[in-house]
Formats: structure tokens, C-alpha cells, sequence
């Protein structure tokens, strides 16, 4: 679908809505992810700012999550500009945009709408180092909060430890894995979430218990990030206001979806291989992620440069096909020709 059609399917949901909409796709095509973060603000300020203050604006929104502040925040500034703010959710809307949509008015959820638990993942500079194949000193993993809390519940639960000797022994064989600044980073962030999202349900109700319930289930009672909640649940188990767009909205909201899906290509897994064809060397660009309103577009973009070379490896007599790969620009770009 070219922009013309894309432009067409927003005024159409806009109508049919009574709103005025505003898209952010953060792709997850697999070896090209993005994710929420806040070098998006100064192009959403300038979508706003040309939509102008509104009774109701929408966001549609597909992501696989993200910054857990930039998603706080994120709230913040499209409340600036409106007195009602709405989620659309075609699809994926997890994480980070699960906290986003927790503090929408409502959220418009298709039937293949997913949200997600919202407990966060700490990046550290102190935090434990994988080592990757043919990557010199490793990669700094990230700890995921209910990671720690489970190894300390497993050891209360499953092994019976709760003498204090006993658990100091479990906390000591913890810190010897994971930094103990990581350790405090991790327990910060567990709370900062809760509190957020506390605070972003208010939008929903005012209801303190209910609030506290939601809150609970989203950062401790799903055991795992990966936990897919469906619209189903979001309505009757987590009590978020969430509304079930009818055939032809449905149908709009799915289209303008796909016709996302093709720019970003998430779909598709990114294979060097494919992109080279029969060429041993291209340069290639790639859509990321992007941003749209009525006239006016932000993309993502990676410009790199590949090249097919043989590498050799101790005790394999023959060369095998490798890659090599030089980002040459990489950024948030105004594209209204796309």
C-alpha cells in the first residue's frame, strides 16, 4: 500500500473515531529490532504541536516494548495536547507499551490485540557478561526483576530454606553471580514500576483496590515477561477499560497495520544472504520503526554497507561464507515520500 492508501485508512479511522490519530510502530523484524525510547519526543512534539490541542487523540500503537521512563513519559506529553487520550491495538503491544496503554482513557483492542507484563529487564554496566561467538569480551546481559525475585522464591518454596544462615548463603551465592549494584538497580526498578503503573491506572479508575490488583497481576502474578494477555483478559480479569472495535473498524485498524507490516518488513527475518543475492557487496537501507500522523512521517532508517568473505577456522580445512557489516547512517529521518 503506498502513502496515499496509508493516508486514506487515517482519516478513515479518525472519522469513524471522532479523533485524531497518531501512529508509532517500533519493528521487531528479527536482527533489525527497535524499541520504545525517548529520542522519539522532538518528532511526536511536532506531530502534536501540527494536530494541535484536541478534545481526543489516538495513538496506534505496535510494539514489543521498551524504556520503561520513555513509556511514562510518553503518556505525559500526548496528555498535553488532548483531554482524552486513547490506545489502538492492532497487534503487539507489549511491555512498555502495555504501560502506555494503562494510561489511555481506553484501549481499542482488535482480536489478535496482545498487552504483556510490564515487569522491567535492568541494563547495567555492572551486570553479568554472556560470552557470543566471534564477539571479543561478550555482551552485557540484562537482568530481568521477577528473574531475582523467582531464584529467591525458589529457594524459600522449593529447596524449604527460611532459617536466616540458610537464606544469607542463597543471597551470597545471588551477589557472586550478579553484581550487587545490579542487585539494587534490579529492586529499584521494581518498585519505580509498580509506582508508575499505579499512578497511569488512575487514568482507567479510581478504584485503589482494583488499581493495586491489576497492578499486582502485571509485575508479579504472570512468572514470566513472555506471558501474552489477551483482550479477554485485559477486559475481565485485569478490569482495563477496553473496547472492542466493530467489523469495519476492525478492518481499518488491520489494514493500516499491514500496510506497516510491509514498510518495516517484520515478517520477514533479516538474513544477509538474501539481501546479497548473487552481489558479494551491497549497500542497503532498512526501515526500522516509524512515525505518522495526516501528512507528515518520521522513519527509522539503517543505511549499511555488506560484504560476503570467506573466513577461515582452525581445524576446518576449508574456508566458510561469512559477513561483514558497517552501519553508514542510522536515524530518525522526515520522510513524506514514503
Amino acid at each position: 500500500m503506498d502513502r496515499k492508501g496509508r493516508m486514506k485508512l487515517i482519516g478513515e479511522i479518525q472519522e469513524k473515531r471522532r479523533s485524531h490519530l497518531v501512529v508509532y510502530v517500533t519493528g521487531d523484524r528479527r536482527g533489525l529490532e527497535t524499541k520504545i525510547a525517548t529520542d522519539v519526543f522532538p518528532m511526536f512534539h511536532k506531530h502534536l504541536t501540527q494536530i494541535e490541542n484536541q478534545k481526543r487523540i489516538d495513538l496506534f500503537l505496535y510494539s514489543p516494548g521498551g524504556i520503561t521512563i520513555a513509556g511514562y513519559a510518553f503518556v505525559n506529553l500526548f496528555r498535553e495536547f488532548c483531554e482524552e487520550f486513547n490506545v489502538i491495538i492492532p497487534f503487539k503491544a507489549l511491555s512498555c507499551a502495555t504501560l502506555i496503554a494503562l494510561g489511555a482513557n481506553e484501549i481499542v483492542m482488535t482480536k489478535m490485540g496482545q498487552l504483556s507484563p510490564i515487569d522491567p529487564s535492568v541494563e547495567h554496566p555492572l551486570g553479568p557478561i554472556v560470552q557470543i561467538p566471534g564477539q571479543p569480551g561478550g555482551k552485557i546481559a540484562p537482568v530481568n526483576v521477577e528473574d531475582v525475585n523467582a531464584f529467591i522464591d525458589l529457594a524459600k518454596k522449593e529447596a524449604g530454606l527460611s532459617e536466616e544462615d540458610s537464606m544469607k548463603k542463597v543471597f551470597e551465592i545471588l551477589a557472586s553471580k550478579v553484581n550487587p549494584l545490579v542487585l539494587g538497580a534490579v529492586q529499584r526498578s521494581r518498585e519505580q514500576i509498580a509506582f508508575l503503573a499505579s499512578i497511569l491506572m488512575k487514568y482507567h479508575t479510581k478504584d485503589e483496590e482494583r488499581i493495586k490488583k491489576t497492578v499486582d497481576i502485571l509485575t508479579r502474578e504472570r512468572f514470566s515477561h513472555n506471558y501474552i494477555i489477551s483482550r479477554r483478559e485485559a477486559q475481565e480479569v485485569l478490569g482495563l477499560n477496553i473496547v472492542e472495535p466493530d467489523d469495519e473498524l476492525t478492518t481499518l485498524i488491520v489494514d493500516l497495520f499491514n500496510a506497516y507490516n510491509d514498510i518495516l518488513m517484520m515478517d520477514k527475518p533479516y538474513n544477509p544472504e538474501v539481501i546479497l543475492g548473487t552481489d558479494n557487496q551491497k549497500v542497503s537501507e532498512f526501515n526500522r520503526a516509524i512515525i505518522e500522523s495526516i501528512n507528515l512521517t518520521h522513519v527509522f532508517r539503517t543505511k549499511k554497507e555488506i560484504r560476503r568473505v570467506e573466513v577461515s577456522q582452525p581445524g576446518i580445512p576449508h574456508p566458510v561464507i561469512g559477513y561483514q557489516e558497517r552501519v553508514l547512517q542510522e536515524e530518525w529521518m522526515e520522510d513524506n515520500t514514503i
